[in-house]
Parts: structure tokens; C-alpha cells; sequence
């Protein structure tokens, strides 16, 4: 956002240096893992992220797109094989020997296929489970350890890793400001509201309890007009994002507005929350009212906190943990 000045008040100075560890993965050290089938089991020596070469993993691998093939896998007269997405793509010839492919399927790998049982992909990032062939897939899609997207959204950012590699992507990369503590006095000051552009916004990053918090504010488009949004993101998964709920304050000349929630994982795109609109929003009559004078000048203080929920094992109840 567009925003001619920023003033942030927080509950201790920075993320210290020493809270924030890289976590680098060797790429030239061989790894072992079993390769089962239903009748014996294979080691198979790997390099994280390049295929082994003369494996079965190989032969599995489509030429073309390099992705794993599931049925129907077609096969040349030559016996070269491809995907079924691909074949259409190869407008039906072979891109080994340019053979024509036909309609031919080849049974045995697929055979092969059903009975492997391979590792999750992200093995090298702690998950330990092996899954059948056709069901490892739709595990990679949800699996606990595959990389978390960075959520400096208004560069369209391509970087992906843990949270403490993003941490220090976010600070070292995007030079996002980092602040310790579970409550913040932000200050937004725009000379000219009404020049708002789609999706202008801002992030500070916040480190409490032991975990990283996104704060998002905004202005875009919403109509005929522009408004304005404050939200939350917890980077971790969602099931940990349930533990903690935040409150947004904003207000002026005697009015407030405030919302109170649960952050949305980073998990969850910017633009999915954004236009979910889970958060604080107010609208452009609301915040010139907010910021007083004239009604030209954007002056927006937005206050709010983050709290840990505790089960209360007497009552069985959600009880907050403040933090000091």
C-alpha cells in the first residue's frame, strides 16, 4: 500500500537473531530408503529431488512431464511408455523413437505400480510414512511437511520452505518488519484515500508464544469504493492456528469498530482470506469519519492483541492465556 507513513508500537524491540534457524538439506549426500512391493523389499539409493537412475521409480516417471504415471499408461510398439496426458500432447508419437503410439497399454507396469509401496516425498522434511503407489499422491497434497508457500503476497512470491527459513526470507528478502510481543498499536497514515489501488497493502510479522503471526493491512476495491482491512495469519498449519485467537481495534471521534477471531493458516492463500473477508473491514466513510479533520487525510490506529486458548481440564473449557 501506497502508505506515506507508518509508526508501530509493540511490546519488545525485534526477533532476536538466534530465534531464527535456516534449515539446509544436503543435496549431495545419498540417502537409502525401502522400496516395498507386496513381496519384497528394495533399497534403492537416492538423491533428494532427482530420481534414481535405472530404478523402478524411473520407469514410472513419464518422459515427457517427468510426473508420475498412473493408469492408463500407454506404451509404443517399442515398448517406450508415457502418460495418458501427455499421449494427447505428443499428438500420438512416441517421443522416444516418434514410433506411432496406438492404443496400447502397458499392463505389467502398471501392475508393477499397484503393488509399490514408496515413501512420501517429503520424506527429507520429517514425514515418515510410506503410502501404496496410487494413494501417495493425495497424501503429498495434504502431508503436514510439505513447504509453506511465502505469504508476502503483493510480490506473487514463488519462494517456499519451513517457518524459519520463511521467517528470515520474509525479513532478509522482503524486509518486513519483525516485532516480539502478542500486542501492537500500528498507525496508517495516507495523504489521499481516495487514489486506492487493488490489493495495496502492508505485513509486519509478530513473534509470540513460540510462533510466527502474519498482520495483514490493506486497502482495495470492493465495489465503487475502496475499504480497508486489517486480518490475521498464523504460519502453521490450521489445526495449531485453532490454539489462538486475536482481537482488531480501530476507532476515532468516540466510534470504534472491532473484530475478533481465529487466524487463518498460511496454508490459506492471501487472496482466499482477503476475499473471505475474515477480518476487520471498514469501509471509506467509516475510516475518513475515524481519522477526524477535514475528512482528506487517512488516519487509521489499529490496536489489537493475540491470545493463546487453554483447555480448562475442570471444566472443560477454552480459557485464554494472555501473554505479559
Amino acid at each position: 500500500m501506497d502508505i506515506d507513513n507508518i509508526e508501530c508500537v509493540s511490546s519488545s524491540d525485534g526477533i532476536e537473531d538466534d530465534e531464527i534457524h535456516h534449515h539446509h538439506h544436503p543435496v549431495n549426500q545419498r540417502h537409502l530408503y525401502p522400496l516395498k512391493t507386496h513381496n519384497k523389499n528394495i533399497i534403492i539409493g537416492s538423491v533428494p529431488g532427482i530420481a534414481p537412475a535405472t530404478s523402478v521409480h524411473e520407469l514410472l516417471e513419464c518422459p515427457v512431464c517427468t510426473n508420475s504415471m498412473y493408469p492408463p499408461i500407454h506404451q509404443c510398439p517399442n515398448g517406450h511408455t508415457l502418460c495418458s496426458t501427455c499421449k494427447t500432447r505428443v499428438h500420438n508419437r512416441c517421443p522416444t523413437c516418434r514410433q506411432e503410439l496406438g492404443d496400447i497399454r502397458c499392463l505389467a507396469l502398471e501392475k508393477v505400480a499397484e503393488s509399490l509401496e514408496l515413501p512420501c516425498k517429503y520424506y527429507t522434511l520429517g514425514c515418515p510414512d510410506i503410502f501404496p503407489y496410487y494413494s501417495k499422491l493425495k497424501h503429498e497434497a495434504v502431508c503436514n511437511f510439505r513447504p509453506y508457500s511465502c505469504p508476502y503476497a503483493g510480490s506473487e512470491c514463488a519462494v517456499n520452505g519451513d517457518i524459519p527459513f520463511l521467517v528470515s526470507h520474509l525479513r532478509d528478502d522482503h524486509k518486513v518488519d519483525m516485532h516480539s510481543g502478542c500486542t501492537f498499536n500500528h498507525r496508517y497514515v495516507k495523504s489521499n484515500p481516495r487514489e486506492v489501488e487493488n490489493a495495496t497493502w502492508m505485513l509486519t510479522v509478530f513473534h509470540c508464544f513460540g510462533q510466527y503471526f502474519c498482520l495483514h493491512f490493506e486497502a482495495f476495491q470492493l465495489g465503487m469504493a475502496p475499504v480497508y482491512m486489517a486480518f490475521l495469519r498464523f504460519m502453521g498449519d490450521e489445526a495449531d492456528a485453532r490454539n489462538y485467537s486475536y482481537s482488531l481495534e480501530v476507532g476515532g471521534n468516540g466510534r470504534k469498530l472491532t473484530w475478533e477471531g481465529t487466524p487463518r493458516s498460511i496454508r490459506d492463500s492471501h487472496r482466499k482470506v482477503r476475499d473471505s473477508h475474515d477480518g476487520l473491514i471498514i469501509q471509506r466513510n467509516m475510516a475518513l469519519f475515524f481519522s477526524g479533520g477535514d475528512r482528506k487525510e487517512l488516519k487509521l490506529r489499529v490496536t489489537g492483541r493475540i491470545w493463546k486458548e487453554q483447555q480448562n481440564s475442570d471444566a472443560g473449557v477454552c480459557i485464554p492465556n494472555l501473554c505479559s
